[in-house]
Formats: C-alpha cells, structure tokens, sequence
C-alpha cells in the first residue's frame, strides 16, 4: 500500500501528532526562564514536567478504554481543550506550586489524549494487519516533524517575546486539535480489519488477563520503560547540559530540532524494518545503535558539530521504538483493544519518563554534574536491547466461538 493511498484519518492523526508532540518537546527550552521567573532550582522544573509524564502515563490506560469505546475523534478533541487550558494556566500562574496542576496535571492529561496510543489505535482498525508498521512509523514521524517545525519557533518566541507568550501561543494552537478531531471517522467497516474487530467477541477483561498471561507483553513493558527514560532525560536536560558546557543558547536549540528531523527518517525506516523483518531484532538493533550513539557523545569533547551530530543520530533511533512496539502489540493481541493494551504499554515508559525527567535534575542538584545519568542510560539501552530476544511475538490464535444448529 503507497502512502499517498492510507484514510484520511492518518493525516489527520499525522496533523493532530505536529502539534500534540512537537510543543511537547519543546518543554525543555522553558527551563531556565521559567526557573528564574519563580526563583526555583532544576529540580522543581524537572519534578513538574515529570508529574506531568508520570500522569500522562497514568491517564493513558483509561482514555485508551474510552477511545476503544466511544472513539478517537471525541477523546482527541477533549484531549485538545485540555491541553490548551493546561499551557494558558501556565502562562498567567504567579505561584510557581501551580505548575503542578496546569503544566502537569493537565497538559498531562492533553496529551494522553492527543498523542500516539489514541492515534494509533483509530488507524489500527482501517489500516491492514500488513502495512501497520509502516502506517505507524509514518505516524510517529509526523511527531518528529512537529519537533523540528515547533522547536525553532519556540527559541525564536522566547527571543522575541516572554516565555508566557510563548505558552499562549501554543495554547492557541491546541485549537487545530480540535479541528482536526472534529473531521475524524474511525468507522470503516468496509475494512476487513474492521470487519474482523467487529466479530471478534472477546471481552476487555479477556484481553487484559491474556496479556498478563503474556510473558513477552511484560518484556514490551520493560523495553519501553527505558525508550521513556531516555526520550524524556535528553529532551529535559539536554538544553541545560550544552548550556553548563558554555555552548550557545541555539546550539541546544538546533541539536533538538535535529532529533526531530532525523527522527522523520528513523521511524518511517525503523517502520518499514518491522514490517519487512522480525520486529524483536529490529528493535534490538535499534537499542544497540543507542547505546552506540549515546556513548559516543559522553565520551567525546562536547562542542558545537558534536551537539549536532548527537542530535541527528539519537534523532534516527529516537521514536523507532513506536511503531516497532506499537506494532509487536498489534501483532501479538490483535486490533481491537490495541489503545488499551498499548495504553498500558505506554504507562510503563511514561514511568520511564517520569523518572529520566525528574531524575536528571535531582542528579544535577546533587552531584553538580550529569555524567553520572549520561552512563545511565547507555547501560539501559544495552539491556533494552537484551531484553526483546525472547518475546514471542507470534499472533495469538484464540478458539472460534461454537456454531449453534437448529
């Protein structure tokens, strides 16, 4: 299947992902102003975008079985106004504890709402089983997209303005969000996969107890747990980091925006892998090439040309993992309740995000020095790596109902 031939809910998922995704990203350049508006240290910046992950995952399994029941197109236009309200809080606060409740709990909740399990879950049901992983690595791409689009406009707005109007411009643009949900159909029965969801009797509570039963959905867990970890580590603290190495102020800026741009490469590519290769060895390549990339840029002087490439080669392995895991998961259990069971999937890396975000700054606080997190996450990424040999990733074959004769 060509690209150009995908449902217009892809695109439109695609559109929704730019701005859900790319102003997400974009957290990290907030840091320092917002640190020295309320006299805070790193550590509290960090603790509120790490709430804000850790409810992003939390949120993730429930708004996962409301969109499994009541569809996309209402959780994402929900998800859109709560985002919104979430960085317009944040704009006008004068207490800086509030950033707890807007830049955390809601914006946490917008974006569980907004993002790629929701997403990829409408585009389950009308994409066939054998393009989903390209469908998805397409998909995830268009994150990447919005972080390169999103992350210059974001430093040029700081430049040029305060970091409130910079809030309340993406608040306005969380509008688009809703536009685009309101244009969502996810019914498409004249899709065999759709057709098969609809026969498909299992119940949701049949679903969770085989997945549980699961031992490679518990290896899933594990892996995507270190994917949050590193994500949302360098996405927080990277821009601080080039920073303390006296690098300038756009350096992070641009080595940000590199990981967007490369990663609309690596997961349309990591993507095509998983639907072309076993997506187990894939993705143990993927976490490999990782911790290749990540302790090459520990060890090496950190300067200007190493920032960037840094920021294009992590950007090439940086979201693979969606539509690689995303994939195993439809794989593995089937489509129909792909946003729960990935929904849950995706708690288990915001947990993995919660702690690179805050535990990167509580290192820095202490230690005075990152390097101790840097080495980190390069032995995680080895493990990660270890750690999906083993999965059975074959689909599973549930009994038919029995027939009934007269």
């Amino acid at each position: 299947m060509s690209i150009f031939r995908f449902p217009v809910l892809v695109w439109l998922g695609i559109a929704t992902l730019i701005f859900s995704l790319g102003i997400r990203q974009s957290f990290g350049l907030f840091m320092t102003p917002i640190v020295d508006t309320f006299g805070t240290g790193r550590e509290f910046f960090s603790l509120a975008i790490a709430v804000q992950n850790l409810l992003f995952g939390v949120f993730q399994p429930f708004v996962g079985m409301a969109a499994d029941r009541f569809g996309a197109k209402r959780i994402i236009g929900l998800g859109a106004i709560a985002y919104g309200a979430g960085l317009y809080l944040t704009s006008i606060t004068q207490e800086p504890n509030m950033l707890f409740i807007s830049l955390g709990v809601l914006v946490g909740l917008g974006l569980s709402a907004t993002s790629y399990v929701i997403v990829l879950g409408a585009i389950a049901r009308v994409v066939p089983a054998e393009h989903t992983a390209k469908a998805f690595g397409l998909t995830t791409a268009a994150g990447s997209f919005g972080m390169f689009a999103v992350i210059p406009g974001a430093q040029s707005l700081l430049a040029d303005y305060d970091w409130q109007t910079a809030m309340q411009f993406f608040a306005l643009c969380c509008c688009a969000m809703v536009a685009f949900a309101s244009f969502m159909k996810t019914n498409n029965q004249a899709n065999p996969a759709a057709v098969a969801i609809a026969e498909d009797k299992q119940s949701l509570r049949e679903a969770l107890q085989e997945a549980f039963n699961h031992k490679g959905y518990w290896l899933i867990h594990m892996g995507f747990f270190v994917c949050g970890f590193h994500v949302m580590f360098i996405a927080t603290h990277l821009p601080s980091y080039l920073a303390d190495k006296g690098l300038p102020a756009d350096t992070a800026a641009l080595a940000l925006a590199y990981v967007g741009i490369f990663n609309i490469f690596g997961s349309y590519f990591w993507g095509l892998m998983g639907d072309s290769y076993d997506k187990r060895y894939v993705m143990t390549s993927l976490y490999l090439l990782r911790t290749a990339v990540i302790a090459a840029f520990v060890t090496l002087p950190v300067t200007v040309n190493t920032a960037t490439i840094f920021g294009a080669a992590i950007g090439f392995c940086w979201l693979g993992t969606v539509p690689l895991t995303s994939g195993l998961v439809r794989q593995i259990f089937g489509a129909k309740y792909m946003s729960t069971l990935y929904g849950l999937v995706f708690f288990t890396h915001q947990v993995g995000s919660f702690l690179g975000a805050w535990v990167g700054g509580r290192i820095y606080d202490y230690y005075g020095s990152y390097e101790p997190i840097w080495w980190s996450t390069v032995v995680l990424a080895f493990v990660a790596a270890i750690l999906h040999l083993p999965i059975n990733a074959k689909p599973l074959v549930r009994p038919s109902a029995p027939m009934v004769t007269a």
